[in-house]
């Protein structure tokens, strides 16, 4: 089948996908390979390998599908677990606390709003914002308690800062798996620079909306008579829990050290050193060593926290977390591969001059239709990602510098918008002592502005990137 009758196919097969995920509840790695396969035969896989006419081999669908799994295994499996075992050290080790509380420091307790969205940033980098808004909820209601703000408005900040980072910025999984899948895994680097960037207008929309319906709903706990003296001891005794925390020194290195390396490489790449500094720079640069550096500098935290010994259970968690999210991009990458071998490519090759009037949107509404209809944004960021992966060339985005801007389409959408089946959204709603209804004004309507002020700031610099 191809032309038009397979596009539609191709469509019903994305809706069929998103049901099975969001309506039965059938796990996204089983829903996206089902829908994977059926698609690839109706698309005119065979069965079996073949030869044609001339003796080429063409390739049946189980060797199509065993080889978009084990590449996309291949070029991002260890990438993944290495950032994830980062932000887990920072958290086991109160290194997190630490950087929230640089942060801070550097904006001034004048502007608690803009301090806990920049702060709930900047954590979430290495950490997913589930874990660190339950990690930072009790500093953003001490400082509500000693500032007087808003409850939600210091809610909806602190989550918006969490999710600007979880969908744009590595070493978070989802933007990980995306650049990867889509081709530019070895310039990590660009891809943070462009995340830092279109967190901007991201944090921005999302500051101002806080603060806006901050003034229109009260939460739970703003009813709770606490005195200054209890809260300011119940957050002494949060970072006392962790006995001493960390130098924020060694709280940056496992996130500053891996960016500086990968930095370095490209200096190095652009200047065209040659040799031994060369080789060297261009070994430590490439992510999955830049990212292994980065767990080296999490081991010494615990070794001068005195957990060192709980190396081996955190580094267990650790992957039972990140394992459902490496088999969900793995069947992603199976999409992807079977989209390639099918004539859709080339339909969207000889039609993309009407595709291309959509240009940058495309895999923002895309990635914006499957996180509102099944909930995660890490499935929508990595099964866009194997979607837009082939026909990068044929809407005129295959550029290295469009390609990772598109990786941000793809997080803008991912976070538009987080409602009920998103769990990120109960996490928020529950700490932030709302009520589901409460939730749809705040978190909904805040991730609804962030995605749209994000996609704005997207589009925009789509206007100078070729």
């Amino acid at each position: 089948m191809t032309g038009i009758p397979f596009l539609i196919v191709f469509i019903l097969a994305i809706v069929v996908m998103i049901i099975m995920i969001s309506k039965f509840k059938i796990h996204p790695f089983l829903s996206i390979m089902l829908v994977s396969m059926v698609l690839g035969l109706i698309g005119g896989i065979p069965w079996a390998n073949t030869t044609d006419a001339d003796g080429n081999t063409i390739n049946g669908i189980a060797t199509v599908i065993g080889a978009g799994f084990s590449s996309t295994f291949t070029s991002i499996g260890i990438v993944i677990i290495f950032g994830a075992m980062i932000g887990t050290f920072l958290e086991a080790t109160g290194a997190a606390l630490k950087l929230a509380d640089m942060v801070v420091n550097l904006v001034g307790p004048k502007h608690p709003e803009l301090a806990i969205e920049l702060m709930g940033w900047v954590v979430s980098i290495p950490v997913f914002c589930d874990s660190g808004f339950v990690v930072l909820n009790p500093i953003r209601k001490a400082m509500v308690k000693k500032t007087g703000t808003s409850s939600v408005a210091m809610t909806v900040c602190l989550s918006a800062g969490l999710y600007a980072s979880h969908v744009f910025i590595p070493p978070t999984p989802g933007p990980i798996a995306a650049a990867n899948t889509m081709g530019v895994g070895e310039h990590l680097l660009l891809v943070m620079g462009l995340g830092a960037i279109v967190s901007i207008p991201a944090l921005a929309g999302a500051y101002f909306y806080a603060k806006y319906i901050g003034g229109k709903i009260k939460a739970n706990d703003e009813a709770d008579s606490v005195n200054e003296g209890e809260v300011v001891q119940s957050y002494e005794e949060l970072v006392a829990s962790f006995g001493k925390l960390p130098s924020g020194f060694m709280s940056l290195a496992p996130i500053i050290v891996p960016i500086l390396l990968m930095a370095l490489s490209n200096v190095s790449s652009i200047l065209k050193w040659s040799g031994a500094l060369a080789t060297a720079c261009s070994f430590l640069g490439t992510p999955i060593i830049a990212l292994a550096v980065g767990v080296v500098f999490g081991i010494i935290l615990l070794v001068q926290n005195g957990k060192a010994d709980k190396l081996y259970d955190l580094t267990n968690e650790t992957l039972k977390t990140v394992g459902p999210i490496l088999f969900v991009t793995a069947a992603g990458g199976v999409l992807g591969k079977v989209i390639a071998s099918t004539s859709i490519v080339a339909f969207i090759t000889d039609n993309a001059a009407t595709l291309q009037t959509i240009g940058i949107f495309f895999p923002f509404l895309l990635a914006a239709i499957l996180k509102t209809a099944q909930g995660s944004s890490t499935v929508a960021i990595t099964t866009t990602a194997g979607i837009m992966a082939p026909l990068l060339a044929p809407l005129g985005m295959a550029s290295v510098p469009m390609t990772a801007l598109c990786v941000m389409a793809i997080g803008a959408g991912a976070m538009t918008v987080s409602h009920a089946n998103d769990s990120y959204f109960w996490v928020v709603s529950n700490f932030g002592g709302m009520t589901p209804d409460q939730g749809y004004k705040t978190q909904t309507m805040a991730t609804l502005v962030e995605g749209i002020c994000a996609m704005a700031g997207i589009f925009v610099l789509s206007l100078f990137i070729h």
